[in-house]
């Protein structure tokens, strides 16, 4: 059971480290905090969203957050050790970047498939 805890310490410490030293992790994690923020508004405004809503809201701020933290694990591996330019080097942090795109992509279609209807509803 200790050696649990401590390695659960140490992934609790790499969110740390992720909310402490990069920006687009934080940039990320607030706008998945106003996703859930607009949720909750919907559902005092009389407009509340579903569990399976729910789910794809969670699941898409999960994907961002996931992708980012490992592009950001990528890119510190590869600069320290390979910390001159290299073309190969930049290929795979432009991949790695790439994926945080797609994600972040897919998390605001999902974003739109669930708000609109809700958000056009209320305005109606």
């Amino acid at each position: 059971m200790l050696k649990f805890y401590k390695t659960f310490l140490y992934a609790l410490n790499g969110v740390i480290v992720l909310l402490k030293t990069e920006r687009n992790f934080r940039i990320a994690a607030v706008c998945g905090l106003i996703a859930i923020a607009l949720g909750n508004a919907l559902n005092y405004l009389g407009q509340p969203l579903f569990r399976l809503e729910w789910a794809m809201i969670y699941l898409g701020i999960g994907l961002v957050l996931v992708s980012e933290a490992l592009n950001s694990a990528i890119e510190k591996t590869l600069d320290r050790l390979h910390p001159e330019n290299h073309p190969m080097v930049g290929i795979a942090k432009d991949m790695a970047a790439g994926a945080t795109l797609i994600a972040s992509t897919v998390a605001l279609i999902l974003g739109l498939f669930v708000f609109l209807p809700h958000l056009l509803a209320l305005f109606n």
